[in-house]
């Protein structure tokens, strides 16, 4: 099997002013000064990047990543940020699909394809979010949605994109619902996910693509889901606010 290295992200989603966002860095490098477990990609918001952005160069192992993109370079798109000028604010990573942007702003598989490609035009690593409504998951259609998401966004992707995507499985029922998937459930819906992927895309993408898990992750259930032979990772929402419980999780991949 691929060795592959953990990746755990925090999506702060619409939360921290500049000054907290700087607050909470500020903590949190101190408190992973000797973490030496896997990759940390902190997602603030855009007003924050910047400043974020100037606290990590003495923190190698913490890297800057945003929530979301506009596909185009530039232009009259009142309101929205491109991949280059994520790039050049520091980001390393994007956050591409997240079931919030699907839901509330009708992001579809073809649009979100787009924003693969300029993400990774750019030099910017996609975090491509994936995962099934309640009612999917509990008529047992969820194989199928999450299959049918694959296929719509990523088909057709040349190499040099789909071995730079990171997929982060995220039942849509779990997220900020304080009901997580089961470590069972998760590992099952990465092992589909890394089969299908090996199916639409061959063993060369499928092996070494990592897979993280977000929905209500906490620093309580993080080591069960991360001891699961598929799962590669965590998306951190609300738990990633915190210094203490943020720490608490990414101890757990050590």
């Amino acid at each position: 099997m691929t060795a592959r290295t953990k990746i755990v992200a925090g999506n702060w989603k619409m939360n921290k002013t500049v000054a907290e966002a700087i607050s909470l860095v500020e903590q949190l490098k101190k408190d992973l000064a000797a973490f030496s477990g896997g990759e940390v990609v902190l997602c603030p918001p855009f007003t924050a990047l910047a400043s974020v952005a100037k606290l990590l160069p003495t923190s190698p192992r913490i890297q800057l990543g945003a929530q979301n993109l506009h596909p185009a370079a530039q232009g009259a798109f009142t309101g929205e940020i491109s991949a280059t000028m994520l790039r050049e604010a520091g980001c390393r990573f994007v956050i591409v699909g997240h079931s919030e942007r699907r839901r509330y702003f009708g992001e579809t598989d073809a649009f979100l394809r787009e924003k693969l490609l300029a993400a990774v035009a750019a030099g910017l690593r996609p975090i491509f979010c994936v995962g099934e409504e309640l009612p999917d998951r509990e008529s047992g259609r969820w194989p199928i949605h999450l299959r049918s998401q694959l296929q719509g966004a990523l088909h057709g992707l040349p190499v040099e994109v789909l071995s730079e995507i990171i997929l982060a499985y995220e039942p849509v029922w779990a997220i900020g619902t304080g009901r997580n998937a089961t470590p069972e459930q998760a590992q099952e819906a990465h092992a589909l996910l890394r089969k299908e992927m090996e199916i639409l895309h061959g063993a060369s993408i499928a092996s070494p693509l990592r897979i993280q898990y977000g929905g209500s992750v906490t620093p309580q259930n993080a080591r069960a889901l991360l001891i699961q032979p598929d799962v590669d990772g965590l998306l951190v929402g609300g738990a990633s606010l915190n210094a203490e419980s943020f720490t608490s999780i990414l101890l757990s991949v050590e």
